[in-house]
């Protein structure tokens, strides 16, 4: 069975809206879109390249999916390590109002956490992948569905933001470090996967 992976792009406190460009995703008045770019340095991209390498299938939230839609189509190389899998490969888009698409291998589910099982079966050990997508991430994240989880942490604050990796509603978990790296940039690469609930202790314990 496929495993479910998400990759994250966030900064120190925690924001994930509009990475890529300053019209990406002005939510809340949000001014501060392109943060991530700067950072995107070599290292980051042999990164990237690696996780595209190892897709199946992609599973996206609304408005990434708009975003990607937008441009990634027009990038017609199939050797693209991006361009290439994102247009080949299926995309299953969370959504309950988006109902068709140009963008060929698009599949729109209106309950993609029943969706999940049935869809990792199909891919074998190729990977179902999460990019972007901050509220459905959260959903995969309470359900406790999420495999693998990348933390691309930028050595950036932005004091704004509504879109973050965890928000109210999160479910305490525990999570093993399972690789981490860093770049020229300043970018920590990190690399989570779930192990149940967190451990608590008393450091207020006295002899």
């Amino acid at each position: 069975m496929g495993k479910l992976t998400m990759t994250s792009f966030v900064t120190l406190d925690g924001v994930m809206q509009a990475p890529g460009g300053p019209g990406e995703d002005t939510t809340g008045g949000f001014t501060h879109g392109g943060w991530f770019i700067p950072l995107a340095d070599a290292g980051f991209g042999e990164f990237i390249v690696g996780v595209f390498a190892r897709a199946g299938a992609f599973l996206l939230g609304r408005r990434t999916f708009q975003t990607f839609a937008g441009h990634w189509p027009r990038v017609t190389d199939p050797n693209d390590p991006v361009a290439g899998p994102l247009n080949r490969l299926p995309k299953y888009v969370a959504s309950r109002t988006l109902e068709r698409s140009d963008w060929k291998g698009t599949t729109f589910l209106r309950d993609p956490v029943a969706e999940l099982p049935r869809i990792q079966r199909e891919l074998g050990e190729k990977e179902l992948q999460v990019h972007g997508s901050p509220g459905f991430g959260q959903t995969l994240l309470r359900h406790g569905l999420v495999n693998e989880l990348h933390v691309v942490l930028a050595p950036v604050t932005l004091g704004s933001g509504q879109k973050r990796l965890f928000g109210e509603g999160t479910v305490p978990a525990a999570f093993a470090l399972a690789a981490s790296r860093t770049t020229a940039s300043g970018l920590a690469i990190l690399t989570y996967r779930p192990r149940g609930q967190p451990a608590y202790g008393d450091a207020t314990l006295e002899d």
